[in-house]
């Protein structure tokens, strides 16, 4: 679980998302922009398509670890606080990121 960034190295904008399967989502990301969209975002997908898979990165920016003492925790909450807290720091709107 945590936070998904995608990066696009040539103008350093940022896609931010929270996630349960961060392996999964990562996939998911990179499968959706290969087939030329990616609906959550329309404009990463454009910029993809114009300057390739090369030109960004996909990476875990942050996990957040399950807790031992509770198997059956609701982790959904905590990846929202997790999601917000890295919007907040690195503020991924207008010409900062796709957001």
């Amino acid at each position: 679980m945590g936070i998904v960034q995608v990066k696009n190295l040539q103008n350093g904008r940022i896609y931010l998302t929270a996630s349960a399967n961060t392996p999964g989502t990562m996939n998911s990301i990179r499968f959706q922009l290969k087939m030329g969209t990616f609906l959550p975002c329309p404009a990463l997908a454009k910029d993809w398509n114009e300057l390739g898979e090369r030109n960004f990165t996909i990476e875990v920016l942050d996990e957040l670890k399950p807790r031992d003492d509770d198997p059956t925790r609701d982790y959904r909450d905590d990846l929202k606080a997790l999601e917000t807290m890295w919007m907040e720091k690195l503020q991924p709107f207008g010409e900062r990121g796709y957001h």
